[in-house]
């Protein structure tokens, strides 16, 4: 499985408008064709719901063999756009993160999102090129999705913060980047200010408190993701049935938390 080119230029056109692209984050093949079915445009992964299905912890702990694997299979199941959250791109050497998103993109991704960290902003330029560069190699028109951490890592406060998330997102514009997200940048007026001084497509992600999604499209915010959002509620329904059944071993009430009953097996015949 290689990525899909029209794939690649469909998902492009999602970050035109008029609407935001909403992007109900997956963590596996299973998860990606249920959200597909449910009229998504596009299936992106979640790099922590990912590492945790797989028994990891988030922050490059999942290994890059897994990583490729469910990017695979999610491919295997879906007919829509895949991007892919490749964290810092599991490795320190940009040649060496570039391997990695080459790797995604066979594996049938036409997207990332690669983040800084704590890291220099120069370092993720450098892995935005070796991304492109291999996108370019593979003829896939690769949507790199550039992660400013100023905010979610508390690298800066107040106009501080502002300032150099500004700084950041115009370094990974002119380093080859599509689109750009601040995680916890919840607050209108800095994603106002942050939208009119760097020119990509704004990625929002949900979080407590975030304005509405029509205010969000007046903001002119291009991308709103779930992040965690999904995983998390499959992780904590999980958790509730299994305690509540090994409490009490009532069939009843386990049977009732599945709601109507709904052939998933249709979901996955003739894939």
């Amino acid at each position: 499985m290689t990525a899909r080119p029209n794939d690649a230029t469909a998902f492009h056109a999602l970050h035109a408008g008029p609407d935001v692209l909403i992007l109900p984050n997956a963590f596996d093949a299973g998860s990606a064709r249920l959200i597909e079915t449910l009229g998504a445009k596009a299936i992106a992964t979640t790099s922590a719901g990912v590492a945790w299905t797989h028994g990891y912890a988030d922050g490059h702990y999942l290994t890059v063999d897994a990583l490729v694997a469910t990017v695979r299979e999610i491919a295997r199941v879906v007919k829509l756009p895949i991007t892919t959250d490749v964290e810092g791109g599991y490795a320190d050497d940009p040649a060496a993160a570039g391997e990695v998103v080459a790797r995604v993109i066979d594996a049938g991704a036409v997207g990332i999102n690669i983040e800084d960290g704590v890291d220099a902003p120069e370092l993720l330029c450098r892995k935005i090129e070796a991304a492109q560069s291999v996108a370019e190699r593979a003829g896939v028109k690769l949507f790199v999705n550039a992660r400013c951490d100023v905010y979610l890592r508390k690298l800066a406060e107040g106009e501080a913060a502002l300032a150099e998330t500004l700084r950041r997102g115009k370094l990974y514009l002119a380093a080859g980047a599509d689109g750009l997200f601040v995680p916890f940048a919840a607050d209108a007026t800095v994603m106002s200010a942050v939208i009119a001084e760097v020119p990509l497509p704004f990625n929002a992600i949900t979080r407590k408190g975030l304005p509405s999604l029509a205010e969000l499209k007046t903001l002119g915010v291009r991308r709103l993701s779930a992040g965690t959002g999904i995983s998390r509620a499959a992780f904590e329904a999980t958790r509730a049935a299994a305690a509540q059944f090994l409490a009490d071993g009532d069939s009843d009430t386990l049977v009732a938390r599945g709601g109507a009953p709904s052939d998933l097996n249709a979901l996955f015949k003739g894939k």
